[in-house]
């Protein structure tokens, strides 16, 4: 079987790097938007990966908190700027991986507080999340260029579990916050089926992720206590190659659960659905560049989710084994 790469190092083929780098693609990204298309498509083992990320969202809620807390006849606008790290490794002959993202930006909006509508806004640091993933279904991870070259999905998942530590800034005065004063948490199986050939120009997948999150109490929201009840949330994405440096997906959203609590008056819980649409383009062997937008649908009750966002993605990834297979090419 031949090989599309015209040039060859070492015995290998070169512009294996784009592959090795970028089988997988994104994080663990905004809690308004999910994980997004193609996160959990597996790398070369060893592979270490920076996205960088800047979002705008408005709507009635918080982007910033993962529980999604409906604020009643409110308006929000945010921008948020995101930057973490994550490293590809193996235990055993599982692929998994280790990651890291920090949140930053501002937020302001009107909110209704004790029956009076107030402007409010916040900016600086948010909560950092903590995310380990393990292929639990499976080929066998990637730990050398021959495991790459030979690497389909074909069924795959994996078991994810996510922290957020509560260390943002935080006003305990007004309920709009960039950190939100409590832990929380989530469980998930990411699944991946790929549909056909597996060819770098005509790649399909189906895509879904089932997770549980958990919520610790704010035991100081404007004076009150604060919990939620858990939150379900199912992500489905369908995304296809249209050449080996460009891909779109449809992607869906269904959130259900994670009724608020505020000094034991109940909030309504949550039963809604979005639709969003991303796009991704290879610059080169290392970087990719991502866009996204996306909405939520039948949102015209006021406690209704509502939420439309637009995202832009800069990754950037390497190997030490592919960086030195480019050096002894001359970098060509």
């Amino acid at each position: 079987m031949s090989t599309p790469f015209v040039t060859r190092v070492g015995g290998w083929p070169r512009g294996v790097a784009a592959i090795a780098l970028f089988a997988l693609v994104f994080p663990a990204l905004a809690h308004a938007q999910g994980d997004g298309a193609r996160t959990y498509w597996k790398g070369l083992s060893g592979t270490n990966v920076v996205p960088v990320i800047y979002t705008t969202v408005s709507g009635n809620t918080n982007p910033f908190d993962p529980a999604h807390t409906v604020l009643a006849n409110a308006t929000v606008d945010a921008t948020l700027a995101l930057a973490g790290f994550i490293k590809t490794t193996a235990l055993g002959d599982r692929a998994a991986t280790v990651q890291v993202l920090f949140p930053m930006g501002s937020l302001s909006g009107q909110v209704v507080v004790d029956g009076k509508t107030a402007t409010q806004s916040a900016g600086g640091f948010g909560d950092p999340m903590l995310q380990f993933g393990l292929n639990l279904v499976g080929p066998k991870a990637m730990k050398s260029i021959p495991d790459m070259l030979r690497y389909e999905p074909r069924l795959s998942i994996d078991v994810i579990g996510s922290l957020t530590v509560p260390i943002g800034e935080y006003n305990n005065t007004q309920s709009l916050n960039i950190g939100q004063n409590r832990w929380s948490g989530r469980v998930g199986l990411p699944v991946i089926w790929q549909i056909g050939s597996w060819a770098p120009e005509r790649r399909t997948t189906l895509e879904f992720l089932p997770a549980v999150w958990i919520f610790g109490a704010n035991n100081d929201f404007v004076g009150k206590t604060m919990t939620n009840d858990v939150l379900f949330q199912l992500e489905a994405h369908l995304t296809h190659n249209f050449s080996k440096g460009f891909w779109a997906s449809l992607d869906g959203m269904w959130y259900t659960g994670g009724k608020s609590i505020v000094d034991g008056v109940e909030g309504t819980k949550l039963n809604n659905v979005g639709l969003s649409f991303t796009a991704g383009y290879m610059l080169n062997d290392n970087a990719q560049l991502t866009f996204g937008y996306g909405s939520t649908l039948g949102d015209n009750a006021p406690t209704d989710l509502r939420l439309s966002q637009f995202r832009v993605t800069l990754i950037y990834g390497w190997h030490p084994l592919v960086e030195g297979m480019k050096r002894l090419g001359g970098g060509k």
